[in-house]
């Protein structure tokens, strides 16, 4: 079952994968058409209601498979106004066609007429709420006829991310969605068909530009509302908290504070005049600093454990002891990574291993991507938490579903692009699902080496990647 949402995430993967959203309406409308020829006999009069966006557009394909009906083609507004050019574009090959099609302007003059078949193209995945006018009186019109009624991809006024259906939904008699099933459907009790519209596996799979569909920002927000992080690290090293730090500002994180050993809390700010410092006494971390750490990622959406921090055994212990009393959405990474298989936690976790980590771990990798990703999602069952491991194909696991990313090259081995990734990690688990932030993270860092590589060629540095991460994040083409 996929979400309104998710299934966007997926047609604009597949689009990303060569599949464009052109031919997948192509195969929904046809497999509408196909739909209508169980229901009804040639020759019967059948009537599409369509919207103005994609969802009508489907209907407006399957318009050109069913010349052995009575057919009448409805649109709901101006065509000036559909949303989409592959929409516009089937509604121009009406027109050009001469198919008998109509426009309703205003819900006072709908005429539904008397059809044998009503097919409900209105609205689709991406509507919640309560059917507004001109949609609500064709929704009355349809569930008071005595036609048949189906629904392309969902009835008109089914919330596709909860399965709540509206109170003047329609009322359907049938059911066409598209490559998944969807929320509410099952609830129905009428029959649904579930068409496949080639869309290939991968584009649930792989991690594509789709994935960043998910990233919204609210015009509305305030400072904070887009994630508070802590990144907890420094001592031996210091230019990997600041990296991951800064990371996570370029991703949109509004406020991340380093918590560092105060002998190198002035080092690490100098690197940056955004970095906010909440500096402990002394030169390492140790079990002593816990309990102020502990108050002070209660207060962030995402703590980051392990950038710089190094291997000194009461670092380590001082990590696992935090790790264990956590109970939000941390990400750990790097010499933290090696407390992972002996701490409990109520805490959410994406670890960030390379292969000689995750090995250090306890877990098993493979020359094969596909074998790595079967063992990796094994282990991140085992361990209850959810692991991105890096490689030439970065593998994300929480154990249940598993994604694979396919950007950066060779140039990324450089030390300190982990430390990024973590960054971006963090800032995204503040405001997204566990996988899903890890997952856009590896998408992005990677995307952001390949850039710089083209650009510049071989010899990056990490601090290269940070000024390019928001144009992957948030400067994005998406197809029509």
């Amino acid at each position: 079952m996929l979400t309104g949402s998710e299934m966007g995430v997926v047609d604009e993967n597949a689009a990303a994968l060569g599949v464009p959203r052109k031919q997948l309406m192509e195969s929904s409308g046809h497999a509408v058409a196909q739909a209508v020829r169980t229901i009804a006999d040639p020759g019967d009069q059948v009537t599409i209601v369509a919207g103005r966006g994609n969802n009508g557009g489907d209907a407006l394909v399957a318009a050109r498979f069913l010349d052995d009906y009575d057919l009448r083609v409805l649109l709901l507004g101006r065509p000036g106004a559909i949303s989409t050019t592959i929409a516009r574009e089937n509604w121009d090959a009406l027109q050009h066609a001469e198919y008998p099609t109509e426009t309703v302007r205003d819900s006072s003059v709908l005429d539904l007429g008397t059809p044998d078949v009503v097919i409900d193209a209105m609205l689709g995945t991406g509507i919640a709420g309560d059917l507004r006018e001109p949609a609500a009186t064709a929704a009355q019109a349809m569930n008071e006829s005595g036609a048949t009624v189906l629904s392309v991809d969902v009835p008109s006024g089914l919330d596709a991310e909860t399965g709540r259906l509206a109170d003047n939904a329609v009322d359907a008699d049938h059911v066409v969605t598209f490559h998944d099933t969807k929320p509410g459907l099952p609830d129905l009790d009428v029959p649904v068909t579930v068409a496949d519209i080639g869309i290939p596996d991968a584009a649930e799979l792989f991690i594509e530009r789709g994935d960043l569909t998910r990233l919204e920002r609210d015009l509305t927000s305030h400072k904070g509302d887009n994630g508070e992080v802590l990144v907890v690290g420094g001592g031996p090293y210091t230019g990997a908290p600041a990296l991951s730090a800064q990371a996570a500002l370029r991703s949109g994180a509004d406020l991340v504070r380093v918590a560092c050993p105060a002998i190198v809390a002035r080092e690490i700010q100098s690197y940056s005049e955004n970095l906010i410092l909440r500096p402990f006494d002394g030169d390492q971390l140790a079990p002593p600093h816990v309990d102020r750490l502990a108050e002070l990622a209660a207060d962030h959406d995402t703590l980051i454990v392990g950038p710089g921090l190094g291997d000194a055994d009461a670092t380590l212990d001082a990590v696992a002891d935090l790790l264990s009393g956590f109970e939000g959405t941390a990400v750990v990474d790097a010499d933290a990574l090696s407390v992972i298989p002996d701490i409990e936690t109520d805490a959410e976790l994406i670890c960030t291993p390379h292969q000689g980590e995750l090995l250090g771990m306890g877990g098993e990798t493979a020359e094969d991507w596909q074998e790595r990703a079967d063992l990796i999602e094994s282990f991140a069952a085992e361990v209850g938490q959810t692991l991105l491991v890096k490689g030439p194909y970065d593998i994300i696991s929480n154990g249940e579903r598993t994604r694979v990313g396919r950007t950066g090259n060779p140039g990324m081995t450089v030390g300190g692009t982990g430390d990024v990734l973590a960054g971006v990690t963090g800032a995204l688990a503040a405001v997204q699902d566990p996988l899903d932030a890890a997952a856009i993270a590896a998408y992005t860092v990677g995307s952001v080496g390949d850039r710089v590589i083209d650009d510049r060629g071989y010899g990056l540095v990490a601090t290269d990647l940070l000024d390019e991460i928001p144009s992957v994040l948030w400067q994005r083409e998406a197809e029509p």
